[in-house]
């Protein structure tokens, strides 16, 4: 492992560890819905000791049927809007907290490339919705830099930061 690698993931762990002491405050459990980062961001999470106080499960819906099977997506949205859509991961996150027992949901969906992209989508192109019970749900698009670990990596932390922001901790 490199330096970078290693500050990176120390990074990642700082950010699950704060996340769970919020959670823990809060009285909220977790769930998340993959897609590009395929199980990565659950990874960072159940790496975390005492995680299981705080986080329900992870889904990892990597193919638009999975999105439809375990979370509920609707085939309108997908035809309409695709996988990397605000209106897909708005739809994946309302959908693992209606199959999970958490109060707290993240759903990331993107373009990590080397391939996929489109001018519309270019690879780098990724959507996260949070959804917290009784509160309205946030969703936003980014444009994140660099090879296909470097994109996943960046929405594995984006989606640990809009996770505290939804806890009420704004780092």
């Amino acid at each position: 492992m490199t330096q970078s690698t290693n500050s990176n993931e120390a990074r990642l762990s700082d950010l699950s560890r704060a996340l769970g002491r919020a959670a823990t405050e809060a009285g909220v459990m977790l769930t998340v819905a993959e897609s590009c980062t395929g199980g990565w961001l659950a990874k960072v999470i159940t790496d975390t000791p005492g995680s299981s106080h705080w986080f329900d499960r992870g889904f990892v819906t990597y193919t638009n049927a999975a999105k439809q099977d375990l979370l509920g997506v609707s085939p309108a949205t997908l035809e309409a809007q695709g996988a990397v859509s605000e209106a897909t991961v708005r739809e994946m996150a309302a959908g693992a907290l209606a199959h999970s027992r958490a109060q707290l949901a993240v759903a990331i969906s993107g373009i990590a490339g080397p391939e996929g992209g489109t001018e519309d989508k270019p690879v780098g192109t990724v959507c996260f919705a949070w959804n917290r019970l009784h509160q309205a749900p946030r969703a936003e698009t980014l444009k994140l830099p660099g090879d296909r670990e470097a994109v996943r990596r960046q929405a594995v932390e984006r989606a640990l930061y809009g996770l505290l922001a939804a806890l009420g901790h704004h780092d």
